[in-house]
Protein backbone atom coordinates (compact mmCIF):
# COMPACT_ATOMS: atom_id res chain seq x y z
CA UNK A 1 0.00 0.00 0.00
CA UNK A 2 1.31 3.43 -0.92
CA UNK A 3 1.88 6.39 1.36
CA UNK A 4 -1.22 8.35 2.24
CA UNK A 5 -1.55 12.13 2.32
CA UNK A 6 -1.39 11.89 6.10
CA UNK A 7 1.85 9.85 5.96
CA UNK A 8 3.47 12.40 3.66
CA UNK A 9 2.25 15.33 5.75
CA UNK A 10 3.63 13.77 8.93
CA UNK A 11 7.02 13.11 7.34
CA UNK A 12 7.29 16.67 6.07
CA UNK A 13 6.09 18.39 9.21
CA UNK A 14 8.64 16.40 11.24
CA UNK A 15 11.36 18.23 9.28
CA UNK A 16 10.16 21.70 10.26
CA UNK A 17 12.99 24.22 10.70
CA UNK A 18 11.87 27.55 12.12
CA UNK A 19 15.09 29.39 11.29
CA UNK A 20 14.88 28.32 7.65
CA UNK A 21 11.15 29.07 7.70
CA UNK A 22 11.80 32.74 8.45
CA UNK A 23 14.28 32.96 5.57
CA UNK A 24 11.91 31.30 3.10
CA UNK A 25 8.92 33.41 4.04
CA UNK A 26 10.97 36.54 3.39
CA UNK A 27 12.41 35.17 0.13
CA UNK A 28 9.01 34.16 -1.25
CA UNK A 29 7.40 37.51 -0.38
CA UNK A 30 4.73 36.36 2.06
CA UNK A 31 4.16 39.68 3.83
CA UNK A 32 0.79 41.46 3.42
CA UNK A 33 0.53 43.06 0.00
CA UNK A 34 3.32 40.95 -1.51
CA UNK A 35 2.71 38.31 -4.20
CA UNK A 36 3.03 35.39 -1.75
CA UNK A 37 1.00 37.02 0.99
CA UNK A 38 -0.34 34.55 3.53
CA UNK A 39 1.68 31.53 2.38
CA UNK A 40 3.08 29.42 5.20
CA UNK A 41 6.39 27.55 5.19
CA UNK A 42 7.72 24.68 7.27
CA UNK A 43 11.30 25.67 6.49
CA UNK A 44 12.23 22.52 4.55
CA UNK A 45 14.89 22.59 1.86
CA UNK A 46 13.86 21.47 -1.63
CA UNK A 47 16.15 18.38 -1.71
CA UNK A 48 14.40 17.09 1.43
CA UNK A 49 11.00 17.59 -0.17
CA UNK A 50 12.20 15.90 -3.36
CA UNK A 51 13.41 12.90 -1.37
CA UNK A 52 9.99 12.35 0.19
CA UNK A 53 8.26 12.91 -3.15
CA UNK A 54 10.48 10.24 -4.72
CA UNK A 55 9.63 7.77 -1.96
CA UNK A 56 5.92 8.46 -2.39
CA UNK A 57 5.62 8.78 -6.17
CA UNK A 58 5.48 5.13 -7.19
CA UNK A 59 2.67 3.91 -4.96
CA UNK A 60 0.80 6.93 -3.63
CA UNK A 61 -2.67 7.03 -5.18
CA UNK A 62 -3.75 10.07 -7.17
CA UNK A 63 -6.76 10.30 -4.90
CA UNK A 64 -4.37 11.38 -2.08
CA UNK A 65 -2.99 14.34 -4.02
CA UNK A 66 -5.87 16.85 -3.65
CA UNK A 67 -5.53 16.68 0.14
CA UNK A 68 -1.83 17.52 -0.14
CA UNK A 69 -2.52 20.34 -2.59
CA UNK A 70 -5.02 21.87 -0.19
CA UNK A 71 -2.43 22.02 2.61
CA UNK A 72 -1.63 25.45 4.04
CA UNK A 73 2.06 24.47 4.00
CA UNK A 74 4.02 25.45 0.90
CA UNK A 75 6.37 22.45 1.04
CA UNK A 76 3.50 19.98 1.25
CA UNK A 77 1.91 21.47 -1.87
CA UNK A 78 5.32 21.33 -3.55
CA UNK A 79 5.68 17.67 -2.61
CA UNK A 80 2.29 16.92 -4.17
CA UNK A 81 3.31 18.64 -7.40
CA UNK A 82 6.63 16.79 -7.49
CA UNK A 83 4.80 13.49 -7.04
CA UNK A 84 2.63 14.33 -10.06
CA UNK A 85 5.73 15.23 -12.08
CA UNK A 86 7.45 11.95 -11.20
CA UNK A 87 4.35 9.92 -12.01
CA UNK A 88 3.92 11.73 -15.33
CA UNK A 89 7.57 11.28 -16.30
CA UNK A 90 7.40 7.56 -15.56
CA UNK A 91 4.48 7.31 -18.00
CA UNK A 92 6.26 9.34 -20.70
CA UNK A 93 9.18 7.11 -21.68
CA UNK A 94 9.61 6.56 -25.41
CA UNK A 95 8.06 3.09 -25.28
CA UNK A 96 4.93 4.47 -23.58
CA UNK A 97 4.33 7.50 -25.80
CA UNK A 98 1.52 5.81 -27.70
CA UNK A 99 0.48 3.25 -25.11
CA UNK A 100 -3.26 3.61 -24.50
CA UNK A 101 -3.08 2.92 -20.77
CA UNK A 102 -0.19 5.35 -20.31
CA UNK A 103 -2.03 8.03 -22.29
CA UNK A 104 -5.09 7.61 -20.07
CA UNK A 105 -3.00 7.88 -16.89
CA UNK A 106 -1.07 10.91 -18.17
CA UNK A 107 -4.32 12.64 -19.04
CA UNK A 108 -5.70 11.86 -15.59
CA UNK A 109 -2.66 13.47 -13.99
CA UNK A 110 -2.89 16.47 -16.29
CA UNK A 111 -6.58 17.01 -15.49
CA UNK A 112 -5.86 16.78 -11.78
CA UNK A 113 -3.06 19.32 -12.16
CA UNK A 114 -5.19 21.78 -14.12
CA UNK A 115 -8.14 21.46 -11.76
CA UNK A 116 -5.87 22.42 -8.83
CA UNK A 117 -3.64 24.86 -10.71
CA UNK A 118 -4.25 27.73 -8.32
CA UNK A 119 -2.79 25.71 -5.47
CA UNK A 120 0.57 26.18 -7.20
CA UNK A 121 0.50 29.69 -5.82
CA UNK A 122 4.08 30.84 -6.00
CA UNK A 123 6.64 31.00 -8.78
CA UNK A 124 8.66 27.98 -7.59
CA UNK A 125 5.57 25.77 -7.47
CA UNK A 126 4.71 26.77 -11.03
CA UNK A 127 8.24 26.50 -12.39
CA UNK A 128 8.91 23.07 -10.88
CA UNK A 129 5.68 21.60 -12.24
CA UNK A 130 4.31 23.35 -15.34
CA UNK A 131 7.19 22.64 -17.77
CA UNK A 132 7.37 18.94 -16.91
CA UNK A 133 3.62 18.35 -16.71
CA UNK A 134 1.84 20.80 -18.95
CA UNK A 135 4.82 21.35 -21.23
CA UNK A 136 5.42 17.63 -21.74
CA UNK A 137 1.70 17.09 -22.38
CA UNK A 138 1.90 19.52 -25.30
CA UNK A 139 4.33 17.14 -26.99
CA UNK A 140 2.62 13.85 -26.25
CA UNK A 141 -0.44 12.01 -27.61
CA UNK A 142 -3.53 12.73 -25.55
CA UNK A 143 -7.10 11.51 -25.49
CA UNK A 144 -8.17 14.96 -24.28
CA UNK A 145 -7.72 16.48 -27.71
CA UNK A 146 -5.33 17.53 -30.46
CA UNK A 147 -3.15 20.65 -30.75
CA UNK A 148 -6.27 22.80 -31.01
CA UNK A 149 -7.47 21.58 -27.61
CA UNK A 150 -4.04 22.09 -26.11
CA UNK A 151 -4.06 25.65 -27.40
CA UNK A 152 -7.48 26.12 -25.85
CA UNK A 153 -6.22 24.98 -22.46
CA UNK A 154 -3.20 27.29 -22.58
CA UNK A 155 -5.31 30.18 -23.83
CA UNK A 156 -7.61 29.63 -20.86
CA UNK A 157 -4.68 29.76 -18.47
CA UNK A 158 -3.20 32.82 -20.15
CA UNK A 159 -6.52 34.68 -19.86
CA UNK A 160 -7.03 33.71 -16.22
CA UNK A 161 -7.18 36.46 -13.59
CA UNK A 162 -4.78 34.31 -11.52
CA UNK A 163 -1.11 35.29 -11.87
CA UNK A 164 0.05 31.71 -11.30
CA UNK A 165 -2.12 30.25 -14.07
CA UNK A 166 -0.86 32.99 -16.37
CA UNK A 167 2.72 32.07 -15.51
CA UNK A 168 1.99 28.41 -16.24
CA UNK A 169 0.97 29.30 -19.79
CA UNK A 170 4.38 30.79 -20.58
CA UNK A 171 6.84 28.68 -18.55
CA UNK A 172 5.35 25.42 -19.83
CA UNK A 173 6.64 26.37 -23.29
CA UNK A 174 10.15 25.53 -22.08
CA UNK A 175 9.58 21.85 -22.84
CA UNK A 176 8.60 22.37 -26.51
CA UNK A 177 11.57 24.74 -26.83
CA UNK A 178 13.83 21.90 -25.68
CA UNK A 179 12.51 19.90 -28.62
CA UNK A 180 13.04 22.76 -31.07
CA UNK A 181 9.44 24.00 -31.29
CA UNK A 182 9.26 27.79 -30.72
CA UNK A 183 5.61 28.29 -31.69
CA UNK A 184 4.17 27.96 -28.18
CA UNK A 185 6.70 30.36 -26.72
CA UNK A 186 6.14 32.96 -29.42
CA UNK A 187 2.38 32.88 -28.95
CA UNK A 188 2.35 33.28 -25.17
CA UNK A 189 5.29 35.67 -25.05
CA UNK A 190 3.28 38.00 -27.29
CA UNK A 191 0.13 37.54 -25.22
CA UNK A 192 1.94 38.40 -21.97
CA UNK A 193 4.32 41.03 -23.34
CA UNK A 194 2.50 43.93 -21.68
CA UNK A 195 1.72 42.12 -18.44
CA UNK A 196 2.05 44.48 -15.45
CA UNK A 197 3.73 42.06 -13.01
CA UNK A 198 7.49 41.72 -12.66
CA UNK A 199 7.22 37.94 -12.23
CA UNK A 200 5.69 37.71 -15.69
CA UNK A 201 8.33 40.04 -17.16
CA UNK A 202 10.97 37.61 -15.89
CA UNK A 203 9.11 34.52 -17.10
CA UNK A 204 8.60 35.88 -20.61
CA UNK A 205 12.22 37.02 -20.87
CA UNK A 206 13.42 33.64 -19.59
CA UNK A 207 11.45 31.75 -22.24
CA UNK A 208 12.58 34.10 -25.00
CA UNK A 209 16.19 33.53 -23.93
CA UNK A 210 15.55 29.79 -24.09
CA UNK A 211 14.07 30.19 -27.57
CA UNK A 212 17.30 31.80 -28.74
CA UNK A 213 19.38 29.11 -27.03
CA UNK A 214 17.34 26.04 -27.98
CA UNK A 215 15.89 27.00 -31.35
CA UNK A 216 17.53 29.94 -33.10
CA UNK A 217 19.12 33.26 -32.19
CA UNK A 218 17.69 34.59 -35.44
CA UNK A 219 14.18 33.75 -34.20
CA UNK A 220 14.92 35.68 -31.01
CA UNK A 221 16.32 38.62 -32.96
CA UNK A 222 13.24 38.62 -35.16
CA UNK A 223 10.96 38.68 -32.10
CA UNK A 224 12.98 41.52 -30.60
CA UNK A 225 12.87 43.49 -33.85
CA UNK A 226 9.08 43.34 -33.79
CA UNK A 227 8.57 43.97 -30.08
CA UNK A 228 11.63 45.55 -28.44
CA UNK A 229 10.05 49.01 -28.19
CA UNK A 230 7.13 47.68 -26.17
CA UNK A 231 8.97 45.18 -23.98
CA UNK A 232 9.49 45.81 -20.26
CA UNK A 233 13.18 46.33 -19.53
CA UNK A 234 13.30 43.27 -17.28
CA UNK A 235 11.91 41.07 -20.07
CA UNK A 236 14.49 42.44 -22.49
CA UNK A 237 17.40 41.96 -20.08
CA UNK A 238 16.43 38.34 -19.50
CA UNK A 239 15.90 37.67 -23.21
CA UNK A 240 19.31 38.97 -24.33
CA UNK A 241 21.33 37.58 -21.44
CA UNK A 242 23.26 35.09 -23.59
CA UNK A 243 24.09 37.55 -26.37
CA UNK A 244 27.53 39.16 -26.72
CA UNK A 245 27.93 42.37 -24.71
CA UNK A 246 27.98 44.61 -27.78
CA UNK A 247 24.71 43.18 -29.06
CA UNK A 248 23.10 43.42 -25.62
CA UNK A 249 23.97 47.10 -25.55
CA UNK A 250 22.45 47.55 -29.01
CA UNK A 251 19.09 46.16 -27.91
CA UNK A 252 19.09 47.94 -24.55
CA UNK A 253 19.76 51.30 -26.21
CA UNK A 254 16.73 51.14 -28.51
CA UNK A 255 14.22 53.63 -27.08
CA UNK A 256 11.11 52.12 -25.56
CA UNK A 257 7.74 53.40 -26.76
CA UNK A 258 5.69 54.52 -23.75
CA UNK A 259 2.54 52.40 -23.30
CA UNK A 260 -0.68 53.96 -24.50
CA UNK A 261 -2.71 55.30 -21.52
Amino acid sequence: MGMTAQDITEQLTSLRNDEQRTILMRFFKTAPGEYGAGDEFLGIRVPQTRHIAKLAARDTQLSEIPQLLSSPWHEIRLCALLILVLKFERLSSARLHNDAAAIAERDQILKLYLSHARQANNWDLVDLSAPKLLGSWLLLPSSLGDRKEKLRQLDRLSASPCLWEQRMSIVCTWKPLQKGDPTWCQRYAEIHLRHPHDLMHKAVGWMLREMGKRCSMELLRGFLSRHVREMPRTTLRYAIEKMPEQERQYWMNIPRTPPTP
